[in-house]
């Protein structure tokens, strides 16, 4: 039976974003449900300060629905959505970025909902909380410049993240079509950069959210590098990859590779899309 894919999005993201990969999916004849984590999608706040002509000031206070959003309140929100889906057969689990930290909680709390876990250019904590990973050798080469540099408010004093991609500073829109969409127009850099939403919630996860080998340890998994990924760097991507392993020796990801950058994936999803529609589900699939 052909499974429908669950597509968890990453940080400042939302189900939009999915939207050509549903497309391709469709064609190829395949059911997917591109789930919105809270705070996100209609549910997001965008400040009248955001809009033209912006008020920095403003920006900077003006309160957010996604603050004191959890990790667990996404886990939630995306069990629900898996235990719908699963009355209409198998169900591959899918994110990107920092939505891999929600298909991790997933994963520990309710392995029996999902068929196959996959994480595109995704964290997925086994040896270290996302955070620390920040400071490792592996992520050296990211320049957080750019999103600092588009930060619009202090995290502490409105609690959540709150970035200005509306900006129009020559610098930081550079740093983050680096950093996002280096392969892409600048075109597609400016139409998907005014996708993304303003706010982020705070909450990465801890020690007690890594993987688990008893629970998110026994879901077949595949993991999908980005090669020009320069947000999640291949390297530690691969470090990913290999702590999982690790934990699960006798449940190794099953792992293949997009010529793509941190979104390109999403811009021109055919590639993507054919990838996931050829996953074998309940058993790990073949490598390329």
């Amino acid at each position: 039976m052909s499974p429908t894919f669950v597509l968890v999005h990453g940080a400042f993201a939302n189900s939009f974003s999915f939207a050509p990969l549903q497309a391709e999916l469709a064609l190829l004849g395949h059911r997917s449900a591109a789930v919105d984590l809270p705070g996100h999608g209609f549910e997001a706040t965008y400040p009248a300060a955001y809009q033209a002509p912006q008020d920095g000031a403003a920006l900077a206070t003006t309160p957010g629905s996604i603050k004191g959003v959890t990790l667990a309140d996404n886990a939630a929100r995306v069990i629900e959505v898996l235990e719908r889906a699963r009355r209409n057969g198998p169900v591959v689990l899918v994110g990107h970025s920092r939505g891999g930290i929600t298909l991790t909680a997933v994963g520990n709390a309710r392995p029996d909902l999902v068929d196959r876990i996959v994480y595109v250019s995704a964290w997925a904590p086994v040896d270290l909380p996302v955070g620390d990973y920040y400071a490792e050798p592996e992520m050296a080469s990211v320049d957080a410049a750019a999103l600092a540099g588009a930060l619009a408010a202090d995290p502490a004093a409105v609690g959540l993240l709150r970035s200005n991609f509306r900006t129009a500073e020559p610098a930081v829109l550079a740093g983050l079509k680096e950093a996002f969409l280096a392969d892409g127009t600048d075109d597609e850099f400016r139409v998907f950069l005014n996708s993304f939403q303003p706010d982020e919630n705070l909450d990465v996860g801890s020690s007690a959210d890594r993987a688990r080998a008893d629970t998110w340890g026994t879901i077949p998994r595949t993991y999908v590098r980005l090669s020009a990924d320069t947000s999640i760097p291949p390297a530690m991507q691969d470090r990913m990859i290999r702590e999982g392993d690790v934990l699960t020796p006798g449940n190794p990801y099953d792992v293949h590779t997009l010529e793509s950058s941190h979104l390109m994936w999403l811009v021109r999803p055919r590639a993507a899309a054919e990838l996931l529609a050829g996953l074998t589900v309940g058993e790990p699939a073949a490598a390329d």
